[in-house]
């Protein structure tokens, strides 16, 4: 037993491949064959799929440059620089620019009534609960209920007074003249797989190149103005410096690395990345507040700005890629399989009706062959008024007759079984002159069965096993047993004969055969008649009423038969195939 296991294992298996030889195929074959591999090359030089790659680890710093005046309420006209509106505010990889503001001034620590919000007024203090706070308010409240103005009265609160009254920045923003200063982006990068280092100041941007470069006349230009960023984004800077935003400044790079391709250069986009509409959103833009102290005759004062702008995140991200062989052995192994397609596509061609169908029929059988599983036992059926062949599967419940095919097949004549027939009947032709019955001749009467439901012919026989259970026709008409040709190919004596010693040239001859051996034979014949050649892996089914005809003839002696049995079947099948 281990032996024939190592036999096993030292076994080589390969596909069997069918050869057409068409002008047609062949040409499309290698058209297809062409377009793919030209399909694959385009796409390997693309995408670069012969190259190792590693992502960019990045570093950005910022520079805004820039000078406004803007008139704030209660406050005379303010220069505002890179101090004022950007200054303690950036962050990784981002900055920020101030465009509106809002101004509370003179505020010191005391009391004073709370800011009316969404209609929380007060009649007396026992609307007002003492040491209360909450989101909307600006301090503390003392348990009081005073006036905020003539009509209205609000719970009094410590804080820093007087509180902001204003929430709604004003329109047009006050510093919009920030849409002409200008940012210098500093961008370091490096591929630690190949030890590459680079920056998006590239060594020929001198001094003077950067004092005069313009965005408009060189994309690789890293000083930007802020209102070109805001327009490439799809945004209008005046409308979006009122309540303020965020925007991304996304640089790609994307560098080849190999010597006689190399190229490593940034590419600058931009992008909104909150949401615009007010009335959209909850709290739209972009604020917060700071204040600025001073003392005034020792108690200290603060001035309150509530600043809306716009803030900068630069986003690196990027690849680059060198040559590395392995990658290509791996690029070109994983697309070996498109040229499955051309398969494919040829084998549905030849299936359709594009095509021959003859040619179909036979490349299928030399490419396919088909096994079905040994527990289903496949029938082959054939009627006298059909042409085709119908392939059932067998019931233990239901009349062959009645179950429904799986499959039709076109019938397939053995030609020479066909010619070895012919030759036999001629040279049985020139001693036998027996008058042949006619076409409507019927058996004995008094011979003929009990004619079942199921039985067209009024020749079959019932019988207990539904696998049995079959008519030789579809339809209702002339059983086959009468026809002069049933007699002349399966029940001749002489005919039997011949095929037996044809079979086996040594087997007894005359009297001496067998009457059993007469009526397998009988049977074999009816199959390679009505059959011509079955297909493999079915098992043809003989009606009753040819079955019962044939015992007839050739009867047994003790009255005993063996009934359907599929692997007898079998062995017929390879009989009338000329296999045995």
């Amino acid at each position: 037993m281990p032996c024939c296991r190592l036999r096993a294992l030292c076994q080589y298996e390969t596909n069997k491949l069918v050869r057409i030889q068409s002008v047609r195929l062949g040409s499309l074959k290698w058209s297809l064959n062409g377009a793919i591999l030209l399909f694959i090359c385009i796409m390997m030089l693309w995408n670069r799929k012969y190259q190792e790659f590693d992502l960019v680890v990045s570093s950005v710093t910022t520079k805004v440059k820039g000078v406004a005046q803007a008139s704030l309420l209660g406050v005379r006209n303010m220069v505002w620089d890179e101090v004022d509106y950007s200054g303690p505010w950036k962050g990784k990889n981002s900055f920020f620019v101030v465009t509106n503001v809002i101004v509370t001034k003179n505020q010191k620590q005391g009391k004073c009534a709370q800011f009316p919000v969404k209609g929380r007024l007060c009649r007396t203090d026992q609307d007002c609960e003492k040491g209360a706070w909450d989101q909307q308010r600006h301090g503390i409240q003392t348990g009081s209920c005073v006036k905020f103005d003539v009509l209205k009265k609000t719970c009094e609160v410590s804080a820093w007074c007087p509180v902001e009254t204003t929430s709604t920045p004003p329109r047009p923003a006050l510093l919009a003249a920030a849409e002409n200063f200008t940012v210098l982006i500093k961008n370091n990068i490096r591929f630690p797989a190949f030890n590459y280092i680079r920056r998006n100041i590239l060594p020929q941007m001198n001094d003077a190149y950067l004092r005069s470069c313009h965005r408009e006349n060189d994309s690789l230009c890293p000083i930007f103005r802020l209102g070109d960023i805001i327009r490439e984004a799809g945004e209008k800077f005046s409308e979006m410096a009122v309540e303020g935003g965020v925007i991304g400044i996304l640089i790609k790079w994307d560098c080849n690395l190999d010597p006689l391709m190399q190229r490593c250069l940034p590419r600058y986009s931009f992008k909104r990345l909150d949401e615009k509409e007010s009335n959209k959103t909850l709290y739209p833009g972009l604020n917060f507040r700071y204040a600025k102290y001073s003392t005034v005759n020792g108690v200290e004062e603060r001035t309150l700005y509530k600043a809306f702008g716009i803030r900068f995140d630069v986003m690196v991200f990027g690849q680059a890629g060198k040559f590395s062989f392995i990658q290509l052995i791996i690029y070109v192994g994983s697309t070996l399989s498109y040229y499955a397609l051309t398969t494919i596509l040829i084998d549905w061609l030849i299936g359709t009706s594009c095509y021959s169908a003859e040619v179909g029929q036979n490349y299928s059988e030399r490419k396919v062959e088909s096994v079905r599983d040994q527990e289903k036992c496949i029938l082959c059926v054939s009627y006298i008024d059909e042409n085709n062949l119908r392939l059932v599967k067998r019931s233990q419940k239901k009349s062959l007759q009645d179950i429904k095919p799986i499959s039709v097949q076109p019938r397939k004549e053995d030609m020479g079984h066909l010619r070895a027939i012919l030759c036999l009947l001629q040279t049985d032709d020139d001693t036998n002159h027996d008058v042949q019955p006619s076409l409507h001749q019927k058996s004995d009467p008094n011979a003929k069965p009990r004619r079942p439901a199921w039985c067209l012919c009024d020749f079959c026989a019932a019988s207990s096993l539904p696998q049995e259970e079959l008519c030789c026709r579809r339809s209702e008409g002339t059983c086959i047993t009468s026809s002069p040709l049933f007699e002349q190919l399966v029940l001749r004596r002489s005919l039997l004969e011949a095929v037996l010693l044809y079979q086996d040239p040594l087997s007894p001859s005359g009297k001496q055969v067998q009457t059993a051996a007469l009526r397998h034979c009988a049977y074999r014949q009816y199959i390679s008649w009505r059959f011509g050649v079955p297909p493999n892996d079915s098992h043809p089914a003989v009606p009753s009423c040819c079955v019962w005809r044939v015992r007839r003839e050739y009867p047994s002696p003790d009255g005993q038969y063996s009934g359907f049995r599929p692997e007898m079947m079998t062995s017929m099948q390879a009989c009338a195939n000329g296999e045995l």
